[in-house]
């Protein structure tokens, strides 16, 4: 049983958890259109059939997809997308998520966005729902232009226990609850005191 008297954490993923549906790539295609993101995921069929056949992985075909659609772009330019595109999905988060999370900060508990999205629009989306942090995937940058890397890993898989333990330190000295939707977050809700595996699906 949690310890009752240990601070109380709840690590929330975004797309899929939060939202009904994904946001990277309609993020993608706001901020370079459909026909030049069409062809970046074209470019990169053989790699896209490599994660099928699991000689490849997720983390590896985003990183090309940065590589290819962000390297040079402007830095403004793209922060410009990344709030237009936090005002329009908005509308996507899940009522059942969203009085979940409205509970969590009324009882005081620490409130922890957990995602494999950008930082780009998620920032905007974290602070509006109320919380406290924000770990996610960030493209890498100079101070006008993304050089098409990423800072650090990909916010998925044990990724995401890595960063909750950079920032929160040893799992066991906080009651953890976790809410995922999907293989990538696997590890977060094994390493959670309270595991909730698509919670608000019918919401």
């Amino acid at each position: 049983m949690a310890d009752t008297a240990k601070p109380v954490v709840a690590a929330f993923d975004f797309d899929g958890t939060i939202t009904t549906r994904d946001t990277f790539v309609p993020f993608l295609n706001l901020a370079f259109g459909r026909f030049t993101v069409g062809l970046a995921f074209a470019s990169l069929a053989f790699e896209g059939l490599k994660v099928g056949l699991r000689l490849s992985n997720r983390d590896r075909f985003k990183e090309k997809i940065v590589a290819r659609l962000f390297r040079d772009q402007s830095v403004p330019r793209l922060s410009a997308a990344g709030r237009e595109h936090a005002k329009r999905i908005v509308s996507l988060v899940r009522p059942q998520a969203l009085e979940r999370i409205r509970w969590h900060r009324d009882q005081g508990h620490r409130l922890v966005m957990v995602s494999a999205s950008l930082d780009l629009y998620l920032e905007d989306i974290a602070e509006h729902l109320g919380f406290q942090d924000l770990l996610c995937t960030a493209p890498s940058r100079t101070q006008s232009a993304f050089d098409g890397g990423l800072e650090g890993l990909n916010c998925r898989g044990p990724e995401k226990v890595r960063r909750l333990e950079t920032l929160l330190g040893d799992l066991s000295a906080v009651e953890l609850h976790a809410y995922g939707d999907s293989a990538g977050d696997r590890e977060m809700l094994a390493a959670a005191d309270h595991p909730h595996y698509r919670p608000f699906e019918s919401g």
